[in-house]
C-alpha cells in the first residue's frame, strides 16, 4: 500500500469462543448478535496529524538513516579506542558522536515521521462499554503499527545501533575488574644475585650501616618503578654485628647481623617502616602488628597472621649486599593459593 492510498483498520472484537459480548458466555453469535466493529482510517500522507516532511518521507529518512549508521560507527570506534587504550579526549569524542547521532536520529523520527498531536474526536457519551474500550485500543495499537512497520530500515537501523552500544557498555565493566594477576601473587623482582641498593639507586655496603640501622631496600633497577614500591620493597636492618639465625635452615641468610625482610604487611599490605630497636621489633603503623626480627619476622602483636617473608642476603666479593634468590614466600595478605607459614609451599622467585 503506497502512502498515498487510504486504507482503513477494521478489528472486529470477539470474546473467548466466538463470545462477541466479552463476558465469556459465548452467546455473541447464536443470538443474531453482530460484533462491535472500529474503524479508523490508517496512516496517509495526506493526514493533517503528520508533520510536513512526512509527506514526503524519503529525504528524511535518508538524514535520519544517515545518523544512525554515523552513531552505529561512533559507539564502535569508542569501543575500539577503549580496548587499545587511546586516552579519555579519544573516548569523550567517540562515545558523544555514537550517542549524539543515534540519539537525534531517534528524536527526528518521532518528531518528523510519526503522527502529532492534538487528536480530536467529536464529543459523545463519555461512559464508554468495556467491549468499546477494547476495540479502540487495539485499533490504535494497529494503526501504529502500520505507521512503524513502513519504515523497518530506520527500526532496523536503530535495534543495530543500540545492540552494539550494549555490547560496547560492557567494555568498561570488564575491563574494571583490572588484569589477571597470574604469577604476580607469588613472584617478585628480586633474583639470585639481585644487587640490593636504595631508593635513590645506591649500592648497599657492608661498611654502610651500624647495629640498629634500617633501610628500605630494592632490586637494582628496579628501584624508581611502581612494582618495586608496590612489592619489592624490603626492609634492611642490621640486628647485630655477628652471623643471626633467625630460624632452622637459614644460616647463612644474614651474614654479619644484616636481615632483610619484606616492606609489606601480611595483614593489609601496609608499609611495616617502623623499628624499635630496643625490643628488636618491626612494627606496621597502620594497624600495630609487630614482628619479631630475631625469630624470622614472626608476629607477636596485632591482627597480622602470617611473618614477614625473609629475604636471603650474603655479601660479595666487593663487599656489596646481594640476594641469594627471591623472598621465601609470597608477599603481602594471604590468598587461598599460599601456604601459612614459614617455608611452606608457595614457590619462591
Amino acid at each position: 500500500m503506497s502512502e498515498s492510498e487510504e486504507a482503513h483498520v477494521t478489528v472486529d472484537v470477539t470474546g473467548p469462543a466466538g463470545d462477541s459480548t466479552g463476558d465469556g458466555s459465548g452467546s455473541g453469535t447464536g443470538n443474531g448478535y453482530e460484533p462491535p466493529v472500529v474503524t479508523l482510517p490508517a496512516a496517509r500522507a495526506d493526514d493533517p496529524h503528520l508533520q510536513g516532511s512526512a509527506r514526503h518521507p524519503r529525504r528524511v529518512e535518508a538524514i535520519i538513516g544517515l545518523f544512525f549508521l554515523v552513531g552505529i560507527a561512533g559507539v564502535c570506534a569508542f569501543g575500539g579506542a577503549f580496548v587499545v587504550g587511546a586516552g579519555t579526549q579519544v573516548y569523550a569524542a567517540t562515545l558523544f558522536v555514537g550517542l549524539f547521532c543515534l540519539g537525534f536520529g531517534l528524536t527526528a523520527w518521532g518528531k518528523y515521521l510519526m503522527p502529532q498531536g492534538p487528536f480530536v474526536e467529536d464529543r459523545h457519551s463519555m461512559a464508554s462499554s468495556a467491549t468499546e474500550r477494547q476495540a479502540m485500543a487495539a485499533a490504535l495499537v494497529e494503526r501504529t503499527g502500520i505507521v512503524v512497520k513502513r519504515r523497518r530500515v530506520l527500526g532496523g537501523l536503530l535495534v543495530t545501533g543500540l545492540g552494539v552500544f550494549g555490547v560496547v557498555a560492557a567494555f568498561p565493566l570488564i575491563r574494571s575488574l583490572g588484569p589477571q594477576p597470574r604469577s604476580r601473587l607469588f613472584t617478585t623482582n628480586w633474583k639470585k644475585g639481585s644487587l640490593l641498593v636504595d631508593q635513590d639507586g645506591k649500592p648497599v655496603h657492608r661498611t654502610d650501616m651500624q647495629v640498629g640501622g634500617l633501610l628500605t631496600v630494592f632490586p637494582k633497577g628496579k628501584q624508581s618503578t611502581t612494582t618495586a614500591q608496590a612489592v619489592d620493597q624490603a626492609v634492611l636492618l642490621r640486628v647485630q654485628s655477628t652471623k643471626l639465625v633467625t630460624m632452622k635452615g637459614r644460616g647463612d641468610w644474614a651474614p654479619d647481623g644484616f636481615v632483610a625482610y619484606s616492606k609489606v604487611c601480611t595483614h593489609l599490605g601496609c608499609p611495616v617502616g617502623l623499628y624499635e630497636q630496643e625490643l628488636e621489633l618491626l612494627v606496621c603503623p597502620c594497624h600495630q602488628s609487630m614482628f619479631n626480627v630475631r625469630d624470622g619476622a614472626f608476629p607477636i602483636f596485632g591482627p597480622a597472621p602470617r611473618p614477614l617473608p625473609q629475604l636471603p642476603i650474603y655479601f660479595d666479593s666487593t663487599g656489596f649486599l646481594r640476594a641469594r634468590k627471591g623472598f621465601n614466600q609470597p608477599i603481602g595478605p594471604g590468598f587461598w593459593e599460599r601456604s601459612t607459614i614459614g617455608d611452606g609451599k608457595a614457590p619462591s622467585t
